[in-house]
């Protein structure tokens, strides 16, 4: 089966999380029969245009950019070519010039959204957008979330839950590496006192700059690693505090990273908006069997970390109850660890990438039968 993915950005131009998933999707379910393309857009289509790891990366050529969607008169003729090559479409949402090449397109083939946010930092736009973001998604036969938590909370997915199925991210395992002597002796000499762990992206709806304010409280270490649009306010931010507990590492390897999270107390992931729909760290934290703290914002977060089960869940954007919940990681070193154990549980029932395969493949038969 020949399944053509479709989204704005993909490797190796960007590494999101919208990205990490497409391409553990086109991993998993290639342990099915499935085989997958996938088409996004770039400034240099040629030279990123590839091979990678057992599928095909396509790309047409970006033209400009507005309010974050990707524009591209060439991506019409290259979608209709592949659409028509492929036995099923796999949409990522949101992305406002994809519903449009759908309709353009008329590739007749069954087709699937993976809805992963809603539209939360261009809602201005959102009044211009929704006729034809609400014919896209009532065209389209199956839209997946990828949270329970989401499905609910979203009152647009709510509108289609009919057709809507739940199918949770999930990560490889075996795709990570060990770290080996040599990264934990880094981490040790570089953060030689207990810490709690932040990596990702750097941005606006991390809620970082609350994490680094709850730091004056904290009774231990807020190591941040990762890099992002608004890394230079959060150490301005920290230096006028006067708050020489957090540390900032920077972008870092995947090794150091695994070293991170086997040698962290827990890790913190204070994101406060409803654009962190899901959170793929909470999910490597889970699998490295690490208690967690999250925000409750309504998202497939609170579906990774389950509250009182796996970690603690504080009100966004809470300085105060953020910093409360770090020091229990602090002080209660037991509780932590039963956290942690039942954090890698659920991993292994829930999160990993097999299941999500599985369970993608599943569907895509589905929607070719039905279709057929």
């Amino acid at each position: 089966m020949k399944v053509l993915h479709f989204f704005k950005t993909y490797w190796p131009d960007t590494f999101g999380g919208v990205e990490r998933t497409i391409h553990a999707v086109a991993e998993s379910t290639a342990r099915h029969g499935v085989e997958t393309q996938v088409l996004s857009l770039s400034r240099t289509p040629e030279e990123n245009t590839q091979r990678l790891d057992g599928h095909v990366a396509q790309k047409a050529r970006l033209d400009f950019e507005l309010a974050s969607t990707g524009f591209s008169r060439d991506v019409f003729r290259k979608f209709s070519a592949m659409a028509r090559q492929a036995d099923l479409v796999h949409y990522h949402f949101p992305w406002p010039l994809m519903d449009i090449v759908h309709f353009q397109s008329r590739h007749g083939k069954p087709t699937i959204v993976t809805y992963h946010s809603d539209i939360v930092k261009q809602r201005l736009i959102l009044p211009f957008y929704r006729p034809l973001m609400t014919r896209f998604l009532r065209n389209v036969d199956a839209i997946v979330a990828t949270s329970p938590n989401y499905l609910e909370s979203s009152p647009i997915l709510r509108a289609f839950k009919a057709k809507s199925k739940v199918i949770p991210i999930g990560i490889d395992e075996g795709a990570y590496p060990t770290p080996s002597e040599a990264d934990d002796a880094w981490c040790r000499s570089t953060i030689p006192e207990p810490f709690v762990l932040f990596v990702g992206v750097l941005r606006y709806y991390k809620g970082l700059d609350v994490l680094v304010h709850a730091s004056g409280r904290a009774r231990c270490k807020i190591v941040i690693a990762g890099s992002g649009p608004v890394e230079r306010e959060l150490k301005q931010q920290a230096q006028t505090l006067g708050h020489d507990n957090v540390i900032f590492l920077g972008e870092i390897s995947e090794p150091r990273k695994m070293a991170l999270l086997r040698n962290c107390l827990g890790f913190v992931f204070p994101s406060n908006q409803r654009s962190e729909a899901y959170g793929l760290s909470l999910i490597e934290a889970a699998m490295c069997g690490k208690p967690m703290i999250s925000c409750e914002i309504g998202t497939g977060t609170s579906y990774v970390n389950e509250a009182g089960r796996t970690g603690l869940i504080v009100p966004p954007s809470d300085p105060i109850h953020l910093a409360v919940a770090i020091n229990r990681l602090v002080e209660q070193p037991v509780e932590a660890a039963n956290w942690g154990r039942a954090a890698r549980e659920r991993y292994v029932r829930l999160f990993t990438a097999d299941r999500m395969g599985k369970s993608y493949a599943e569907l895509y038969r589905q929607l070719e039968n039905r279709k057929g």
